[in-house]
């Protein structure tokens, strides 16, 4: 399992954007693919993106399609999130997510158990 460690979170304004980055440490990430989950007060663990591998297959939940970009660079062993038109419903902490590609199924992209390393989580806090 790879040690996944987020950064990129903060406060912004609604309407501005944000960087989430998940370097990876203690194997190749390539051989995983890649997920971005958020859990915000009183809401249940939500995902938000996926990507293969190879960052040629993407998945989206309906509430980011055409805000949120889901990327990887292998050659960094770092994946990121590039969030634009942030909204106060974006209020979360994100969470980025590794699974071992050989063994991911892209239709479960959603499903946690996909995933068996998990970073600790950084704080986006979007103010209307």
């Amino acid at each position: 399992q790879v040690r996944l460690d987020e950064s990129g979170g903060g406060l912004v304004r609604a309407g501005g954007s944000l960087r989430l980055s998940c370097e990876a440490s203690g194997g190749t990430l390539k051989s995983y693919a890649m997920a971005w989950f958020r859990l915000a007060p009183g809401k249940e663990h939500e995902f938000v993106a996926a990507i293969n591998w190879g960052g040629t297959d993407t998945y989206y939940a309906d509430s980011v399609k055409g805000r949120f970009t889901i990327s990887r660079d292998n050659a960094k062993n770092t994946g990121y999130l590039q969030m634009n038109s942030l909204n106060p419903e974006d209020t979360a902490i994100y969470f980025c997510a590794a699974g071992y590609q050989n063994s991911w199924n892209r239709d479960r992209a959603p499903e946690g158990s996909q995933y068996n390393s998990w970073g600790q989580g950084t704080q986006v806090t979007v103010s209307s």
